[in-house]
């Protein structure tokens, strides 16, 4: 069975190196910390983490709508389909009230959790959403969930402000680094670029329902690269901003690469690549409102005319 990682962008790896390396050199060079003590603190760190990420599966077993064939089996086949492309291994996947949108995935050993928030079900198609969860799913297939974990105790190691500083900014660029890998993974799993920019912008605009409110909300999203005021902000965040990230998709889907293991996630499903341009069974996902409201959603693609591909 076609199985690959490829996706994973070029200099991932490298940062995540050179990361453990500054870590290790500020333990050997700063005065402050002893190798001894420094190891007791991340293993101290790891053991903490462990025992929250326990205690948060546990809670989410306990209180959210897990989402299988029964309690949402719309919802349930995409989870099924994202996780037959990119074979994240064993997950437990879980849906939450909340006032937000926003979906993420935890754990250090299997199974590890997906959480996807509701209100993410009214505002995203079904093409939308496998973006999302094949980005989550990357994050699993790639290592990120339990890398997370352990870099993240070793970065606060304690040491003075101006090594802290720099541990903590390189452990920002590796997280960077790993949601651009993430976001490559999201577009194998919708199998279109317009849908994978479409749920981007939908993240910070999901007000958007016309080409004009997209055009609007593309606009403020292309100026934030332009004040440097942004690019000092983003090495201090664990996401890219979003225009990098637009942009970083729209060249990977122009590549030979991209083509491949496109044809090659969706020959797990014995079929060819398809567009996710019909009207979204959103009313019947989940169990989790009993009446929500009737909506008829218009494909991307017909909503933005600036998305569709150029002939």
């Amino acid at each position: 069975m076609f199985h690959s990682l490829r996706y994973r962008v070029d200099n991932e790896q490298v940062v995540l190196v050179l990361t453990i390396l500054l870590v290790l050199a500020v333990i050997a060079l700063t005065s402050t910390v002893t190798f001894c003590v420094s190891g007791i603190f991340i293993l101290a760190m790891f053991i903490l983490s462990a025992m929250l990420i326990r205690s948060h599966h546990q809670a989410l077993m306990r209180d959210a709508l897990p989402i299988d064939h029964m309690r949402s089996p719309d919802l349930a086949e995409i989870v099924e389909e994202c996780g037959k492309k990119l074979q994240p291994g064993e997950m437990d996947t879980f849906l939450v009230k909340a006032n937000q949108l926003n979906a993420y995935t935890f754990g250090i050993t299997s199974p590890k959790a997906l959480v996807i928030y509701a209100p993410m079900l009214k505002v995203m198609t079904d093409g939308e959403l496998k973006f999302v969860i094949g980005h989550e799913m990357g994050h699993v297939a790639l290592g990120h969930t339990w890398l997370n974990t352990i870099l993240g105790g070793m970065a606060g190691i304690p040491a003075p402000f101006g090594a802290a500083v720099l541990l903590y900014t390189a452990f920002r660029w590796w997280n960077r680094r790993c949601e651009f890998s993430a976001d490559r993974a999201g577009l194998l799993a919708c199998g279109e670029l317009n849908l994978a920019l479409s749920a981007l912008v939908k993240l910070v605009a999901p007000e958007v329902r016309s080409q004009r409110d997209f055009q609007r909300a593309l606009a403020m999203i292309d100026v934030q690269d332009d004040r440097a005021s942004n690019r000092l902000a983003e090495a201090f965040q664990s996401h890219p901003m979003l225009i990098r990230r637009i942009n970083e998709l729209r060249a990977y889907a122009q590549t030979r690469e991209y083509q491949v293991l496109q044809a090659g996630v969706n020959k797990k499903l014995g079929r060819s690549v398809k567009s996710n341009r019909g009207p979204s069974t959103q009313t019947s996902r989940t169990k989790i409102d009993p009446t929500p409201e009737e909506t008829t959603e218009i494909p991307p693609e017909e909503r933005w005319p600036w998305l569709k591909p150029k002939d």
